[in-house]
C-alpha cells in the first residue's frame, strides 16, 4: 500500500485549491459591484470585502484541516463563526502525487507557519488595474520559506470573453515550481520591476542607481516575482520599508524553488518563524539570476537609510 502523503505536500495540495476558491470570491466580490473599501492607514492602504473573505475563507479552511499549523494573515479580523460556504475542503492530486524532498518528511504540523495575504495588490483591483492581483500562501519551516502558491485571479482576463480567467503557480523547495512557463529576462538588459504606488525619493534614487534599460512599475509583490519568473523584468528592487512578511513568503518560496533569489537591500535573508516582526523594514532586493550583479551597486547612501 502507498504511504500516505507527508505533510507538506498535503498542506501544499490543499493551499492549492484553498487559493482557487479564494480566486472565485474575489472575482465574485468585484462582479457583485460593492468592494466594500475601508481604509486601513490611508488611501494607499486599503482593505475591500474581498479581502476580508478571502482571508476568513483562506485561514478557516487550513485550520480545520491543519489545526496545530500557525496561520498570519494579513487582515486583522473580528474572530466570526466563518460560513460553511467559505470553507474550501479540495485538494489538488497533482501535488500529493509528487514526492516530498527527504529533508522536509518529517515535519510536523506545529513546525509550520503560513503566510497569508489574502489579496495582494488591493489598490491596483480597487483601480481595476486586475492583472496586478494575487492571492498568496506561503508556507515556511525552520523560520524559512519552503512552498508557496500563487494564485492569480484575473490572469487571462484581457484573452476575450471566452477565455479561462486565472491560473495557480505553486511551488515547494526541492522539487520545482509550476503553472507557469519560467522565462529568463533577456540577457545584457537591465530592466527593473518597482512599486507602483509606494514610490519615494528612495525608491527612485536606488533605481537610477542601477542604471536600468527599463523601468517597470507595478502593484503586488507576487505580481512583481512573475514578472522575474517570467523573463519580463531581470531585477525586483525596493528600496523602502512597507513590504511585509505575507507579501515575500510565497513569491520567496516559488522564486528560490527555481534557482532565483531574494533579500532585503542589505543582502540580509527574510526569517519567517512566527516570532518575527510583519515589517521587511529594509526593503527588497530580487532576480532570478544575476541576483549579485544587482546586489553589489545598491548605494551605500540606500543601504544606510534602510534598516533591517
Amino acid at each position: 500500500s502507498m504511504a500516505s502523503p507527508a505533510l507538506l505536500m498535503r498542506v501544499v495540495a490543499s493551499a492549492y485549491s484553498v487559493a482557487e476558491k479564494a480566486a472565485t470570491i474575489v472575482r465574485n466580490v468585484m462582479a457583485a459591484g460593492d468592494l466594500g473599501i475601508v481604509e486601513k492607514t490611508g488611501a494607499n492602504d486599503l482593505q475591500t470585502k474581498a479581502d476580508r473573505l478571502v482571508q476568513m475563507s483562506i485561514c478557516a479552511s487550513l485550520a480545520r484541516k491543519f489545526p496545530k499549523v500557525t496561520i498570519i494573515g494579513e487582515e486583522e479580523l473580528p474572530a466570526d463563526e466563518v460560513t460553511e460556504e467559505l470553507i474550501e475542503d479540495g485538494h489538488c492530486e497533482e501535488i500529493l502525487k509528487r514526492t516530498c524532498p527527504a529533508q522536509y518528511t518529517g515535519i510536523k504540523e506545529e513546525e509550520l507557519v503560513i503566510w497569508v495575504d489574502p489579496l495582494d495588490g488591493t489598490k491596483e483591483y480597487t483601480e481595476g488595474l486586475l492583472d496586478h492581483v494575487t492571492v498568496l500562501i506561503g508556507i515556511a519551516y525552520g523560520g524559512k520559506a519552503i512552498a508557496g502558491v500563487i494564485n492569480q485571479p484575473y490572469y487571462n482576463y484581457e484573452a476575450g470573453a471566452d477565455a479561462v480567467l486565472g491560473r495557480t503557480i505553486w511551488g515547494v523547495l526541492g522539487i520545482g515550481a509550476f503553472g507557469f512557463q519560467l522565462t529568463e529576462a533577456p540577457p545584457g538588459k537591465h530592466i527593473i520591476v518597482t512599486t507602483r504606488s509606494h514610490s519615494s525619493t528612495l525608491v527612485n534614487d536606488c533605481i537610477s542607481a542601477l542604471n536600468p534599460d527599463s523601468v517597470i512599475r507595478v502593484g503586488g509583490a507576487g505580481n512583481k516575482i512573475i514578472q522575474l519568473i517570467e523573463g519580463k523584468a531581470s531585477a525586483y528592487v525596493f528600496a523602502s520599508p512597507g513590504c511585509k512578511k505575507w507579501d515575500t513568503c510565497a513569491p520567496e518560496a516559488i522564486l528560490h524553488a527555481v534557482g532565483g533569489k531574494i533579500t532585503d537591500i542589505h543582502g540580509n535573508a527574510f526569517q519567517y518563524n512566527k516570532e518575527v516582526k510583519h515589517m521587511n523594514s529594509a526593503g527588497v532586493l530580487a532576480a532570478l539570476r544575476n541576483y549579485d550583479y544587482y546586489a553589489s551597486r545598491i548605494p551605500n547612501t540606500v543601504k544606510q537609510s534602510l534598516v533591517p
